[in-house]
């Protein structure tokens, strides 16, 4: 099983290239348009995690790009999937995870758990129309992300709507709204005030999810403030894959201008956290933080969100940040 930190994985194994048509129709036509420039990537923050890669904080170029408000919702895939018949890796496979908390009672008990994260149950007939298994429905989730979609089902959604995933480097670049070298997307405090600014897990990790945010799972995806380049969500309620092959050693070396991540390897990135995160396990939800899975895997916190690059920038980028500071 591969490693991710509050993610389960498959085994990594060889996927059939599925062919998917474009859309007739242009998707994602209200996109975030972004002016790249100069940032400063990474952090060495003491909260960090060394051993992910998080670190040494550099400085990157980019381009111009285009990035979505939003992860893609459940309401956006079923119109992807009914245009094309696409099957996801997760409906293949027969079987997705779910957070244990989640299942009822007959479910839990045929479901085998993950070894090294027992909360996770490997759900036969678990995937995004059903995210909690047989029974379960997103009748009343439609704005919500899309989950138990793997980077590869996200490939095929890009190849049809006209869009791509984001490079790592344009993730964390969009995600920091425009703040530099802070902790999250409003700031360095993670509830200013006593206000909750994400969906992540509050109480006791894995027993008992308080949900003082207002969420035991994930949150329709325009929940909470946007930051100050518009993005709503970008820490917290799912993961979300990127570009990129992961490594924890290849950006210290790599490109500065347009990176793209090494050329080949056996974990994707995924960035942002999920509302499974919490500090005494995961803390990743800060938005320099790290993690990655196989192409092929799925959970019920795995999303993403999706770009476009790199046309001229239409319209002008927010200068004004609609969180609090944090300073």
């Amino acid at each position: 099983m591969s490693h991710s930190c509050c993610a389960p994985g498959r085994e990594p194994e060889r996927t059939p290239v599925v062919a998917v048509p474009r859309s007739p129709v242009p998707r994602h036509r209200q996109m975030i348009g972004l002016p790249g420039g100069s940032f400063l990537m990474g952090t060495d923050d003491r909260e960090g995690f060394p051993a992910d890669g998080e670190g040494p904080v550099r400085r990157i170029e980019l381009s111009p790009f285009h990035i979505d408000a939003t992860a893609v919702t459940n309401a956006q895939f079923a119109g992807f999937v009914k245009a094309t018949g696409y099957v996801t890796d997760a409906e293949r496979f027969g079987s997705s995870f779910v957070f244990e908390g989640f299942l009822n009672a007959d479910l839990k008990r045929v479901s085998p758990a993950v070894d090294a994260a027992p909360w996770w149950r490997a759900v036969t007939g678990a995937f995004w129309k059903h995210p909690e298994g047989p029974g379960s429905s997103i009748t009343a989730r439609q704005h919500h992300p899309v989950v138990h979609v793997s980077w590869n089902d996200a490939q095929a959604y890009c190849a049809w709507s006209d869009t791509r995933l984001p490079t790592e480097a344009e993730w964390e670049y969009a995600a920091r709204g425009g703040l530099e070298q802070r902790r999250y997307p409003w700031g360095d405090e993670l509830t200013p005030g006593g206000r909750h600014l994400c969906n992540i897990w509050q109480g006791d990790f894995p027993v008992r999810n308080t949900g003082e945010d207002g969420y035991l799972g994930t949150a329709p995806a325009k929940s909470f403030p946007p930051n100050g380049h518009g993005l709503y969500n970008v820490v917290g309620n799912v993961w979300e894959w990127c570009a990129d092959w992961f490594s924890v050693r290849f950006h210290r070396t790599g490109p500065r201008r347009d990176p793209a991540g090494p050329p080949d390897g056996a974990d994707k990135v995924m960035r942002g956290g999920s509302h499974m995160c919490h500090a005494s396990y995961c803390n990743r939800y800060r938005v320099a933080a790290r993690s990655a899975n196989t192409p092929d895997s799925s959970a019920g916190n795995i999303g993403f969100r999706v770009a476009r690059g790199r046309p001229q920038v239409v319209g002008s980028v927010p200068t004004e940040p609609s969180w609090p500071t944090g300073r």
